[in-house]
């Protein structure tokens, strides 16, 4: 059963000695499954892009996290801890296949509000690109 929820993203970006912060601050919702929890909300777009879905799911066992974007533009991304994925990471001007390192991933959920964190690098063609951290605050309705 999904339960509404108030969600806060902060990411932050960094590559080489550069770094960049986003905050964003949506409604959307949570399910909790036997070995998840995901959470769903929407991201506008600079029109003429219409918005995207985001489905982020969260393995309870702090392995493994998935982003899936539908929409304007879509992709997936799979970060597994100590592990490198290739993902294929859609833009508007068409996709980018890139490798995705999982360095951590922590949970934490009181039935009522929860913190999720994770991090991860990026690279494309072998060559690291950036290095993410993103966590996500939620409190229940």
């Amino acid at each position: 059963m999904d339960r509404k929820a108030i969600i806060k993203i902060t990411g932050t970006q960094r590559f080489g000695s550069d770094s960049d912060k986003i905050e964003m601050t949506t409604v959307g919702s949570l399910e909790e499954t036997e070995s998840q929890y995901i959470l769903k909300y929407s991201e506008e777009q600079e029109p003429p892009l219409r918005p995207n879905n985001v489905r982020l799911s969260i393995g309870k066992d702090e392995n493994r996290v998935e982003m899936l974007r539908s929409g304007g533009v879509g992709s997936l991304l799979i970060i597994e801890r100590s592990k490198r994925n290739l993902c294929n990471y859609a833009t508007e001007f068409g996709g980018l296949l890139m490798g995705i390192y999982g360095r951590n991933i922590e949970n934490e959920f009181d039935g009522e509000r929860g913190t999720f964190t994770f991090g991860y690098d990026i690279d494309v063609n072998g060559a690291l690109t950036s290095q993410n951290e993103v966590t996500v605050e939620f409190k229940l309705n």
